[in-house]
C-alpha cells in the first residue's frame, strides 16, 4: 500500500486555509492549476491537507506492523508542540504551490526525521535523505507556472496556532477513474499521540 506519515491540522485551521485558497482560485490563471485538499471532509474519514513528514511510497503489507510500531515509539518520544500554517512557497518553478509553517518548526523537523528513521529501521526502502521542508501543498501544475501572484496573496496568511499532539500514518489511494483533476483518496491507517515531556 502507498503510505506516508503526516501531521494533520485541525478542521478549523484547514477551514481558515480553505478561505485563503478560495481567494487564490479567483486570481487570473488559477484554473490552470490542480488544486488540492478537501476541506469539507470529516477529520476521521480522510486526511485532506496535511504536512507530510515522510513519504514511504509502496510499502509491503508485511512491513506495515513493524513500521506502525516504530512510528508509535517515535511519537511517544516526541513532545507536543505549537504550529500554525503561514505564508507560502513553491517547488519546481511553480509545479507545486504550498503553504508553510510557523511555530516550533524544529520540532516538526525532528518528528519528520524520526518518521523517516522509523521506516528505515522497519525495512522500508527509502531514497536518499533530504532536509525536511515543512509545507502543505495547495496546488500543482504539470508545467512551470509563475506563482508569484499566489505567493504574494499567501504572504499575509497565518492560521491560528494549534498544538500538534498526534502523528498519523496515511494511505494514499491514487485516482483510478481517469477523470481530469481527480484527487487521491486518503485514509488513516494509524495515529499515535505525542507524549514525551516538554
Amino acid at each position: 500500500m502507498r503510505l506516508f506519515a503526516a501531521v494533520l491540522p485541525p478542521e478549523d485551521v484547514t477551514s481558515e486555509l480553505a478561505a485563503a485558497v478560495a481567494e487564490l482560485r479567483k486570481l487570473p490563471g488559477a484554473d490552470g492549476l490542480r488544486w488540492t485538499g478537501r476541506p469539507g471532509w470529516p477529520r476521521g474519514g480522510a486526511a485532506n491537507w496535511h504536512f507530510t513528514l515522510a513519504f514511504y511510497g509502496e510499502v509491503d503489507d508485511d512491513l506495515v506492523p513493524e513500521l506502525s510500531a516504530r512510528l508509535e515509539r517515535a511519537a511517544h518520544r516526541t513532545a507536543p508542540f505549537p504550529l500554525a500554517v503561514r505564508g507560502g512557497g513553491q517547488f519546481g518553478h511553480g509545479r507545486a504551490l504550498w503553504a508553510g509553517a510557523e511555530g516550533d518548526v524544529p520540532a516538526l523537523r525532528l518528528l519528520a526525521d524520526r518518521a523517516e528513521s522509523a521506516a528505515r529501521k522497519a525495512g522500508v526502502p527509502m531514497g536518499e535523505h533530504r532536509r525536511y521542508k515543512a509545507h502543505l501543498t495547495v496546488a500543482r501544475s504539470r508545467e512551470a507556472v509563475d506563482v508569484h501572484p499566489y505567493l504574494d496573496a499567501l504572504k499575509g496568511f497565518t492560521s491560528r496556532t494549534w498544538t500538534v499532539d498526534e502523528l498519523t500514518l496515511v494511505r494514499s489511494n491514487l485516482p483510478t477513474s481517469g477523470v481530469p483533476g481527480e484527487q487521491p483518496r486518503y485514509e488513516t491507517v494509524g495515529r499515535w499521540s505525542l507524549e514525551a515531556a516538554g
